[in-house]
């Protein structure tokens, strides 16, 4: 049985996870980094912020610690998982400031923009290594 043609996948290749409902991320405010026609800025990255993420973004003058009810944004703190623009989180990467990243919980649409080295290099749900136990 196939899968059916709307089926959202990961930078990994797999079906595409949650990122994070406290608070409710996304561009639809789903949970999800689900994109579509009407994502135009690719909010596709699943990130952990940091400290340091939040205030890079907020000299670039996107304040994400700042609340907005008008548009269901609560305003974020370090550890929040978040759907963020791609292109935002690759200038924090360029930078040397960019936050950790949930790659299965990262839509595949990233990919147009952020490389997957850059991802990889950020990921936080890489499995430990286990070659050394037994």
């Amino acid at each position: 049985m196939s899968e059916p043609d709307n089926v959202e996948r990961n930078v990994l290749g797999g079906l595409l996870e949650p990122c994070g409902v406290d608070p409710m991320t996304g561009f639809y405010r789903t949970g999800s980094c689900s994109s579509g026609p009407d994502d135009v800025g690719s909010h596709t990255v699943c990130a952990v912020v940091s400290a340091e993420f939040l205030e890079m973004q907020r000299r670039l003058g996107n304040d994400l610690t700042t609340a907005r009810p008008e548009y269901g944004f609560p305003g974020l703190r370090p550890g929040d998982r978040w759907c963020v623009v791609a292109v935002r989180w690759l200038q924090a990467y360029q930078a040397g400031a960019a936050a950790a990243v949930v790659l299965a919980a990262t839509h595949e649409r990233a990919l147009e923009i952020v490389p997957i080295e850059a991802l990889r290099q950020h990921a936080v749900d890489v499995p430990d290594d286990l070659s050394g136990l037994e």
